[in-house]
Order: C-alpha cells, then sequence, then structure tokens
C-alpha cells in the first residue's frame, strides 16, 4: 500500500542518516528501491551521504523536473522511492509523490522544514501535512548543547541577515545547529 514519510528538522539533526537506514531497512528485505536527490546538492557526488559518511547511491534529479522520479519508478517497478533534500524541488514532487502513492509505492522524504531565518521551507510544509507518518528530528545546538531545531547560517563567523539568500548548500562551514535561545536573526 502506498505510504508517505517525512523526515525532518535542522541541519545535523541526523535526517540524512535516517532516510539511509530507512532504505537499507528496505533492501534488506529485497523490495526495489530507488533513492533521488537534487542535483543542486553536490556535496558528495550522487550519494545520498549523512555527515557521519554512510552513504547510498542516489540519482541525481534537476529540482524543476521532478517528473524524471516518476519515470524512473515506473520503468524500474519501485516499490520504495527515497527521496533527500526535498526542500529544494519544486511543488510539482507533491503531485509525483501522490502519483506514487496511488501506485502503492512507499515514499520516504527528507528534507529541511525551516530555512536559516526560521520560515518554512519550500514544499516540506506541505509534504508533511499530507504524509501517513513524520519525524521530527533535533540537533545539539553548537553553542550550549541543548536540543536544537534551527540552522543557524554564518557569513565569515557571523549569523547571515534573513535579507541574505535562503538557498546556500553547504555543511559545517556555513551551518551551524543552534536552540531558540542561541539562534541569532539580524534584522
Amino acid at each position: 500500500m502506498g505510504y508517505l514519510e517525512v523526515i525532518c528538522g535542522s541541519m545535523f539533526s541526523g535526517k540524512s542518516e535516517e532516510l539511509i537506514r530507512r532504505v537499507r531497512r528496505w533492501m534488506i528485505a529485497k523490495k526495489r528501491v530507488l533513492v533521488f536527490k537534487p542535483s543542486i546538492d553536490t556535496r558528495y557526488g550522487t550519494n545520498v551521504t549523512s555527515h557521519d559518511g554512510n552513504n547510498v547511491e542516489a540519482q541525481m534529479v534537476l529540482g524543476e523536473y521532478p517528473a524524471v522520479i516518476l519515470n524512473m519508478a515506473i520503468e524500474q517497478q519501485a516499490q520504495v522511492v527515497a527521496i533527500d533534500e526535498a526542500q529544494f524541488f519544486s511543488a510539482e514532487l507533491l503531485e509525483i509523490i501522490d502519483e506514487l502513492i496511488k501506485r502503492d509505492v512507499r515514499v520516504i522524504c527528507a528534507g529541511l522544514d525551516m530555512d536559516f531565518a526560521r520560515r518554512p521551507f519550500g514544499i516540506m510544509p506541505t509534504l508533511m501535512a499530507v504524509a501517513d507518518e513524520v519525524t521530527k528530528l533535533k540537533a545539539i545546538c553548537q553553542v550550549c548543547g541543548e536540543p536544537a531545531t534551527f540552522n543557524q547560517r554564518l557569513i565569515d563567523g557571523r549569523p547571515a541577515s534573513r535579507k541574505d539568500p535562503i538557498i546556500v548548500v553547504g555543511g559545517r562551514e556555513t551551518y551551524e545547529a543552534r536552540c531558540r535561545k542561541c539562534h541569532v536573526l539580524p534584522d
């Protein structure tokens, strides 16, 4: 039966790690699994890779053209489709996921639920609203050590302004996980 799982949270909360864990379980169960990631995320080549280095092979897809996901899933008779960094895909992905679910495909999406300025990020709020299951993960605040749910973007070591570009792909050199108390948003 078709089913939608959404894994969300801040940077460094373990979203990709959890996606990889779930994908591997379905592979052990001998299901036909396809994994996708947006081509904007070139940090680890074509693999979906956690910050801890665990990875799984993936297909890179232009975020503006998620129909490739549906076409490949049909062609390869996928039973499970996993999509990392879902916030970078266009709203068309919502229709693609709906069609996959109608075809009895289990869909697992992971992504940031908020951008660095605490705003809902891309299609993630809608995915969370229509999901059968939502898992929200927390990181550890890199300032005080408390649970963190926010992304602190840093530019030359200082907090980015809400006027700065929303999409900047990066890792520890660009972002920190922060709790509500320690997250700083100039302006």
